[in-house]
Protein backbone atom coordinates (compact mmCIF):
# COMPACT_ATOMS: atom_id res chain seq x y z
CA UNK A 1 0.00 0.00 0.00
CA UNK A 2 1.47 3.42 -0.95
CA UNK A 3 2.30 5.92 1.76
CA UNK A 4 -0.08 8.81 2.24
CA UNK A 5 1.35 12.22 1.54
CA UNK A 6 1.21 15.04 4.07
CA UNK A 7 -1.62 16.71 2.13
CA UNK A 8 -3.72 13.53 2.19
CA UNK A 9 -3.42 13.15 5.97
CA UNK A 10 -4.04 16.84 6.66
CA UNK A 11 -7.53 17.78 7.89
CA UNK A 12 -9.70 19.92 5.64
CA UNK A 13 -9.36 22.93 7.97
CA UNK A 14 -5.57 22.72 8.10
CA UNK A 15 -5.44 22.28 4.31
CA UNK A 16 -7.69 25.30 3.79
CA UNK A 17 -5.57 27.44 6.12
CA UNK A 18 -2.34 26.37 4.40
CA UNK A 19 -3.75 26.99 0.92
CA UNK A 20 -5.16 30.36 1.97
CA UNK A 21 -1.81 31.47 3.38
CA UNK A 22 0.08 30.17 0.34
CA UNK A 23 -2.21 32.22 -1.89
CA UNK A 24 -1.48 35.32 0.21
CA UNK A 25 -4.99 35.79 1.59
CA UNK A 26 -5.97 36.81 5.09
CA UNK A 27 -9.14 35.20 6.43
CA UNK A 28 -10.97 38.49 5.83
CA UNK A 29 -9.76 38.78 2.23
CA UNK A 30 -10.79 35.22 1.43
CA UNK A 31 -14.16 35.81 3.08
CA UNK A 32 -14.69 38.91 0.93
CA UNK A 33 -13.77 36.96 -2.22
CA UNK A 34 -16.23 34.12 -1.56
CA UNK A 35 -19.03 36.20 -0.04
CA UNK A 36 -18.95 35.03 3.55
CA UNK A 37 -17.62 36.34 6.85
CA UNK A 38 -14.14 36.10 8.34
CA UNK A 39 -15.68 34.24 11.24
CA UNK A 40 -17.01 31.53 8.92
CA UNK A 41 -13.60 31.11 7.25
CA UNK A 42 -12.03 30.72 10.70
CA UNK A 43 -14.77 28.19 11.53
CA UNK A 44 -14.05 26.21 8.34
CA UNK A 45 -10.35 26.21 9.17
CA UNK A 46 -11.15 24.54 12.50
CA UNK A 47 -10.69 20.82 12.95
CA UNK A 48 -14.35 19.81 12.69
CA UNK A 49 -16.12 22.27 10.38
CA UNK A 50 -16.54 22.01 6.62
CA UNK A 51 -18.02 24.67 4.33
CA UNK A 52 -21.24 23.88 2.50
CA UNK A 53 -20.66 22.17 -0.83
CA UNK A 54 -22.09 25.19 -2.65
CA UNK A 55 -19.21 27.31 -1.31
CA UNK A 56 -16.38 24.93 -2.33
CA UNK A 57 -16.16 26.09 -5.99
CA UNK A 58 -15.94 29.75 -4.91
CA UNK A 59 -13.18 28.97 -2.40
CA UNK A 60 -11.25 26.93 -4.97
CA UNK A 61 -11.60 29.67 -7.59
CA UNK A 62 -10.42 32.36 -5.16
CA UNK A 63 -7.39 30.23 -4.24
CA UNK A 64 -6.78 29.39 -7.94
CA UNK A 65 -6.95 25.65 -7.40
CA UNK A 66 -9.44 22.92 -8.27
CA UNK A 67 -12.04 21.60 -5.86
CA UNK A 68 -10.22 18.25 -5.96
CA UNK A 69 -7.05 20.00 -4.78
CA UNK A 70 -9.03 21.82 -2.08
CA UNK A 71 -10.54 18.57 -0.84
CA UNK A 72 -7.19 16.76 -0.91
CA UNK A 73 -8.27 14.39 -3.68
CA UNK A 74 -5.53 15.64 -6.02
CA UNK A 75 -2.09 17.04 -5.29
CA UNK A 76 -1.90 20.83 -5.38
CA UNK A 77 0.00 22.06 -8.40
CA UNK A 78 2.14 24.87 -7.07
CA UNK A 79 1.76 27.94 -9.21
CA UNK A 80 4.35 30.67 -8.89
CA UNK A 81 2.97 33.22 -6.48
CA UNK A 82 2.66 36.70 -7.89
CA UNK A 83 4.71 39.42 -6.27
CA UNK A 84 1.74 41.14 -4.64
CA UNK A 85 -1.48 39.16 -4.52
CA UNK A 86 -3.33 41.98 -2.77
CA UNK A 87 -2.52 44.33 -5.64
CA UNK A 88 -3.53 41.70 -8.16
CA UNK A 89 -6.90 41.19 -6.43
CA UNK A 90 -7.48 44.96 -6.37
CA UNK A 91 -6.79 45.12 -10.10
CA UNK A 92 -9.27 42.32 -10.73
CA UNK A 93 -11.88 44.23 -8.71
CA UNK A 94 -11.16 47.38 -10.72
CA UNK A 95 -11.67 45.43 -13.96
CA UNK A 96 -15.21 44.58 -12.81
CA UNK A 97 -16.17 48.23 -12.35
CA UNK A 98 -18.04 50.21 -14.99
CA UNK A 99 -15.86 52.06 -17.55
CA UNK A 100 -16.36 55.50 -15.98
CA UNK A 101 -15.15 54.35 -12.57
CA UNK A 102 -12.21 52.48 -14.16
CA UNK A 103 -11.20 55.63 -16.04
CA UNK A 104 -11.28 57.69 -12.83
CA UNK A 105 -9.14 55.14 -11.00
CA UNK A 106 -6.65 55.08 -13.88
CA UNK A 107 -6.36 58.88 -13.70
CA UNK A 108 -5.55 58.70 -9.98
CA UNK A 109 -2.98 55.94 -10.57
CA UNK A 110 -1.41 57.90 -13.43
CA UNK A 111 -1.13 60.97 -11.19
CA UNK A 112 0.70 58.97 -8.50
CA UNK A 113 3.06 57.43 -11.07
CA UNK A 114 3.84 60.83 -12.58
CA UNK A 115 4.45 62.32 -9.13
CA UNK A 116 6.86 59.49 -8.29
CA UNK A 117 8.75 59.98 -11.55
CA UNK A 118 9.07 63.72 -10.92
CA UNK A 119 10.36 63.07 -7.39
CA UNK A 120 13.01 60.68 -8.72
CA UNK A 121 14.12 63.21 -11.35
CA UNK A 122 14.40 65.93 -8.72
CA UNK A 123 16.41 63.66 -6.41
CA UNK A 124 18.74 62.66 -9.27
CA UNK A 125 19.36 66.35 -10.13
CA UNK A 126 20.16 67.15 -6.47
CA UNK A 127 22.52 64.18 -6.23
CA UNK A 128 24.40 65.23 -9.41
Amino acid sequence: MPKKTKEETMSFGARLAALRKAAGFTQQELANEVGTSRRMIAYYEGQTAHPPTTLLPAIATALRITTDELLGQAPVKRIAKSRDTRLERRLQQIERLDPTERRQIMQVIDAFIERGQLKRKAQNKQAA
